[in-house]
């Protein structure tokens, strides 16, 4: 199964502009503006390090790859607002993401320079792609000039094979739990053919799941009796006011004659029902890359062990990206799973980190505790 094996991101918001260069021994020297991937990746650092910068490229690839970069441009502020410092510091955003497995390494390279009216098009698009056995490895410069990516149309395997590997890479923020929130709301019952990524469709995707595949169902009730002992099962039906709607209605354990609504659910418990449900889903449905925003947030300590198995039960099919600021999270996962991030001079860089330097720290330490003490880096730093 083909993985995203690092990324490279310069001049993408607070990541400044730099191309690689050569160092003595040969090696490529990214300074600080790449990153490697594993089947769980944890982002730490500290407020405006750049980890949510990393989740919103992740968020950018996939507008990208269904035709719809140039709607995440408005959305993201237009190009002023992308560019590191805005085009006045940056010539442009260069980025280069690997993919491997099965013998084969995929390779996309894009560049994106400021054009009028205040966007951004492609200054070039390449795809490699290197299969097992074969000498001479596929290389296309798809073009330059473009306001959309070409990988969709261009027709040849490669292309269409990395298309698709950026399209099932789906970033995930369930922080919205507001009284207007989408989740807290009817919606369509028929928008069920995925979970959106702020959970808006929950009562639609957990009604057509009940119905198709009830035993994938009944494990994310029992997950969430786990968290939330009082909670007995959801009450699922389209509305008696508009059959076309449905709203995630659920019942108490010890009052299950009595219909609770989804106003009557707390923002911990109601970001963890997305989860459960995101994470414990059909395998054929999950994505190849779930990136996952704070997913510790309004959670108790027990919540977030049980959220860290459910992310570990997913590795087999799916790799899971994380940003996170919490050490109880953090504990969770082994140093080689962290990706420190750091904000100095007025940029971001990704630090390198080696577990072995680490070994007789976490003789005395959990790997949250070495993070909250500075001692591997992704802590503020300042001048």
């Amino acid at each position: 199964m083909m993985r995203l094996k690092s990324l490279y991101l310069s001049g993408y918001k607070s990541f400044a502009f730099g191309p690689p260069t050569r160092a003595q021994d040969g090696a490529w020297d990214y300074g600080g503006r790449e990153a490697s991937f594993g089947d769980v990746t944890v982002l730490v650092g500290a407020n405006g390090a750049g980890k949510s910068n990393v989740v919103s490229f992740f968020r950018m690839m996939g507008y990208l790859a269904t035709g719809a970069l140039q709607q995440y441009i408005g959305q993201a502020g237009t190009a002023e607002s992308i560019l590191h410092y805005g085009s006045a510091v940056t010539p442009r955003i260069d980025a280069e993401l690997v993919f491997g497995g099965d013998g084969n390494t995929g390779i996309y390279k894009l560049s994106l320079s400021s054009a009028a009216p205040d966007t951004l098009i492609f200054t070039r698009e390449q795809v490699i792609w290197q299969r097992e056995g074969d000498p001479i490895p596929y290389d296309s410069v798809l073009g330059s000039g473009h306001r959309e990516s070409l990988l969709e149309s261009n027709g040849q395997e490669p292309c269409r094979f990395v298309h698709r590997l950026l399209r099932d890479c789906r970033v995930y923020q369930f922080h919205d739990t507001s009284e207007e929130a989408k989740i807290r709301k009817g919606g369509y019952i028929e928008d069920a053919r995925y979970l959106r990524s702020d959970a808006g469709n929950l009562a639609a995707y957990l009604y057509a799941l009940r119905q198709s595949q009830p035993a994938y169902y009944d494990r994310i009730v029992r997950t969430i009796r786990q968290v939330c002992p009082q909670f007995q099962d959801f009450e699922l039906a389209p509305s008696v006011r508009n059959e076309q709607y449905i709203l995630l209605n659920w019942r108490e354990a010890h009052r299950p004659d009595y219909l609770m609504g989804p106003h009557q659910l707390s923002d911990g418990t109601l970001r963890f029902m997305a989860m459960a449900t995101l994470l414990l889903q059909p395998p054929e449905r999950l994505p190849s890359v779930i990136v996952l925003d704070e997913p510790e947030l309004g959670q108790h300590p027990a919540a977030i062990a049980v959220l860290t198995d459910l992310i570990r039960g997913v590795t087999d099919r799916s790799q899971v990206i994380l940003a996170t600021q919490s050490p109880t999270l953090v504990n969770h996962f082994r140093l080689d799973e962290i990706r420190p991030l750091e904000f100095r001079d007025g940029q971001s860089f990704f630090l390198d980190l080696n577990p072995e330097d680490y070994r007789a720290w976490l003789e005395d330490y959990t790997t949250g505790e070495l993070w909250q003490k500075d001692v591997f880096g992704g802590s503020p730093r300042h001048g």
